[in-house]
């Protein structure tokens, strides 16, 4: 008996005598011998790409050592400020240059932002970052995350797609990490480069 079989026969013991499970869908009988789907809708899953979607704003489609993409084409080279609505080339060179100073423009808007998600980068840039800013934008009343770029990018995407009012400031990292899936993609791309030309 392989392994998906096993779990399928000790969740088939688990389920109690008024449960029953039919195509994942989760039937109830009460007491009166009715059936109860768990789900009543018309039975067709939809799935949004919120980066596609104008009236999301704006998402970071990818990222580089040279800059961001966004989901509307543009491309944002080397550190940005990136609102709802709005980007910004964000004039820094590392993440030491991370001061009160760099970040009076967060502070200043009004309404306050929600959020800041501080990308600086990579892991070991961590070490560097001035932790006093923390404390100097906890004054102005201005909640920070601060993560890696790559974490960053995500975390902002979601919270834009909630409609949250709030604002990145992303410093490109040194390195990037690579996957299976983007060698796979690299070599599709190469490949239909090649069959255009032919």
């Amino acid at each position: 008996m392989n392994m998906n079989a096993s779990i399928l026969t000790s969740l088939v013991r688990s389920v109690s005598q008024n449960t029953k499970y039919f195509l994942g869908r989760r039937i109830v009988k009460s007491s009166t011998g009715h059936r109860f789907k768990s789900y009543e809708g018309d039975g067709k899953t939809t799935v949004s790409i919120l980066n596609t979607d104008p009236s999301t704003g704006l998402m970071i489609d990818s990222y580089s050592q040279m800059g961001f993409r966004l989901n509307n084409g543009m491309v944002v080279i080397g550190p940005m400020a990136i609102f709802p609505k709005t980007v910004l080339s964000w004039n820094i060179d590392s993440v030491t240059k991370v001061n009160e100073e760099s970040l009076s423009l967060f502070c200043a808007l009004e309404p306050k932002i929600d959020i800041l998600i501080l990308g600086v980068g990579d892991n070991q840039e961590f070490s560097t970052f001035n932790r006093n800013i923390l404390k100097y934008m906890n004054q102005n009343k201005i909640s920070v995350e601060l993560l890696t770029t790559e974490q960053a990018c995500t975390t902002f995407n979601f919270l834009n797609a909630e409609r949250r009012y709030v604002a990145g400031a992303l410093i490109p990292p040194n390195s990037l990490r690579v996957n299976e899936d983007d060698i796979a993609a690299t070599k599709i791309r190469v490949k239909k480069i090649y069959e255009d030309n032919d």
